[in-house]
């Protein structure tokens, strides 16, 4: 266990719910949005696709009301969300602290998220710190096969040249938790948008309740 942990080079994070306190967001954005295409969605409606980026966030809602989906639903959308972001958007506590401190420690990160690259910028905004800190960023605009496919982590970790089995994944999503086991990697995840059991029957090697609580040795990386 002791050898698995400090084999840990690199960490790859989700991005909604995880480093920026934004799944309310989204979700205040899709019901509005899609209200004006005759979908009365409610919040519960579209947890079964959070972490699966916004063509199934939205679309398997839409669909679920019995209404075909078309992109200028996920174009309403984002316009909401948008504007959402920009005044609401912020990190979750310890946020900075932590992604200060493994930048201090040379460990490489990125972020790797389902959503649209348009999506993951305003987020970055968002979130206040250097965007240059992250050895990558991909976004499902990287990857033909989403979450819960495994393609946008593999993909991470070979944009930072660390193979799977040294990174780990930080997540708070079903779908992001099955595609960092399926990527063959560690998982520490966030209980922000999952009841912390859920993630855990996913495949979660830790669960926290927030990432301010997430330490280095959660993480697998030396303190």
């Amino acid at each position: 266990m002791t050898q698995r942990l400090l084999s840990i080079r690199a960490v790859l994070f989700d991005m909604d719910g995880v480093l920026i306190d934004s799944e309310p967001l989204i979700c205040q954005a899709a019901i509005e949005g899609l209200a004006e295409f005759g979908v009365h969605a409610q919040a519960a409606d579209f947890l079964p696709f959070v972490g699966a980026g916004e063509d199934r966030y939205i679309g398997g809602v839409a669909e679920a009301h019995g209404k075909a989906y078309v992109l200028e639903m996920k174009h309403r959308v984002y316009a909401r969300y948008l504007e959402l972001v920009a005044r609401d958007g912020r990190p979750f506590p310890g946020v900075p602290e932590l992604l200060g401190t493994l930048h201090e420690r040379a460990i490489p990160f990125a972020v790797a998220s389902s959503a649209d690259r348009v999506k993951v910028d305003a987020n970055l905004q968002a979130l206040g710190v250097p965007r240059a800190w992250f050895g990558a960023v991909l976004t499902g605009d990287d990857a033909v096969h989403k979450k819960p496919a495994p393609d946008l982590y593999l993909a991470a970790a070979a944009r930072l040249g660390v193979p799977p089995a040294a990174c780990c994944v930080v997540e708070d999503a079903v779908n992001g938790v099955e595609a960092a086991g399926a990527a063959g990697m560690r998982c520490a995840a966030v209980a922000t948008s999952f009841p912390a059991e859920r993630l855990r029957t996913a495949g979660a090697h830790i669960v926290r309740a927030s990432l301010a609580e997430l330490t280095l040795a959660d993480l697998g990386v030396a303190e």
